[in-house]
């Protein structure tokens, strides 16, 4: 079945289809590109089924997320590329604006740089201290604040990375 025809699926006819919201909303353009991904068409001897639900290719959140997706403006060939890149989480910009820059904005976007801090450039120029982490500063006299958890109960640093294995 193509992605434009009419479901034969018994769910879809009892159901039907899925409103698209007026207002799109990040979270929408969000929750379609996970749908799109999420409910892709596996291929079976009977003909191509959605990967999630079992149900016949596309299901009704596949076709949600490709109308909600339609309407932000992506194109066909843009809905494939989100499906074939496989990554249900990649960030879609809010508002599309496909093309040319958005106006007001540069070509190139600025080099990022710490707030606070000069460009690299000018680092030991002007009497600013040399890029490091900067240790607290308390009140004279004053104890540091203990950490939530207990007495004697290990505290994990921060996360840097995924511990889990990135799917190939």
């Amino acid at each position: 079945m193509r992605v434009g025809e009419q479901s034969t699926d018994p769910i879809d006819l009892i159901l039907g289809e899925v409103p698209v919201p007026a207002p799109l909303t990040p979270e929408d353009v969000r929750l379609a590109v996970r749908a799109v991904v999420v409910h892709a068409a596996e291929e079976w001897p009977n003909g191509p089924l959605c990967r999630n639900d079992g149900a016949s290719y596309p299901c009704r959140l596949h076709r949600w997320g490709r109308r909600v997706l339609e309407n932000h403006g992506l194109n066909d060939r843009q809905i494939e590329a989100l499906i074939r890149h496989g990554n249900p989480f990649v960030h879609v910009p809010f508002p599309f604006t496909y093309g040319s820059p958005a106006q007001g904005r540069a070509a190139t976007p600025p080099a990022r740089q710490a707030p606070g801090y000069p460009a690299r450039s000018q680092a030991g120029s002007a009497g600013y201290p040399p890029r490091s982490q900067a240790g607290r500063v308390g009140a004279p006299g004053t104890r540091p604040a203990l950490r939530p958890g207990g007495p004697g109960r290990p505290v994990a640093p921060p996360a840097t990375a995924p511990r889990w294995p990135r799917a190939s």
